[in-house]
């Protein structure tokens, strides 16, 4: 996956969306998902190329939305988080269309597309149930963006930042879920239990 910026409008303002309506589910039931395989590295001038292809061919009632999934990711360096947007997808991008064969030849032969996901050379469309799962996925990580840094218990760490600060500790417990350490601190002479977020500690080498 590469840093990518958020595509604020890729499941947005799809013509055919009711207010009831998920964004990415269009009124015309000709309207499918489907995958297509990009050379990795070049998902986003895939999608780029492909809604210029859109325009010029006029296929704008045909090829509803492009579409590369994406998720945040917050890394932590130097004890300061810093998020940046991963693909879910490293190599695929999502196009949602009503498929023909003039559709599917101004897809195919977009730079840089090698091809559709399917069984042989008949694209597949993805099943609600499989685009429900892609796109909820994508909601929910919004929320909760994923950390990017693994500590282990008994690990040895330095407290950057809360009223601790500069202090060292020894992980006791790591709650990924949570993104938070119990971090056990000598105190006084005394190990004291500390809760920290992965952001406040970094490890000591």
């Amino acid at each position: 996956m590469q840093m990518e910026e958020t595509n604020q409008n890729s499941t947005e303002g799809q013509s055919g969306a009711t207010a009831t309506q998920p964004s990415y589910v269009s009124s015309n039931p000709n309207m499918k998902w489907y995958i297509i395989h990009a050379y990795s590295g070049f998902e986003r001038k895939v999608k780029e190329s492909l809604e210029s292809r859109i325009e010029a061919f006029g296929l704008q009632d045909k090829i509803a939305q492009v579409v590369i999934p994406t998720e945040p990711v917050t890394e932590i360096r130097n004890g300061k988080k810093y998020t940046i947007e991963r693909m879910l997808y490293a190599g695929y991008v999502l196009v949602q269309m009503d498929m023909d064969d003039h559709v599917w030849h101004v897809v195919k032969s977009t730079p840089r597309v090698t091809g559709f996901v399917g069984t042989g050379q008949q694209p597949t469309p993805l099943s609600d149930t499989e685009v429900d799962q892609i796109f909820n996925r994508v909601a929910a990580s919004k929320d909760k963006p994923k950390v990017k840094v693994k500590f282990e218990k008994n690990e040895s760490v330095r407290i950057t930042d809360g009223p601790f600060a500069n202090f060292n500790g020894v992980v006791d417990e790591v709650n990924e879920d949570r993104a938070t350490l119990k971090v056990m601190v000598t105190i006084f002479g005394r190990a004291t239990p500390v809760e920290l977020e992965f952001g406040q500690v970094e490890k000591v080498a």
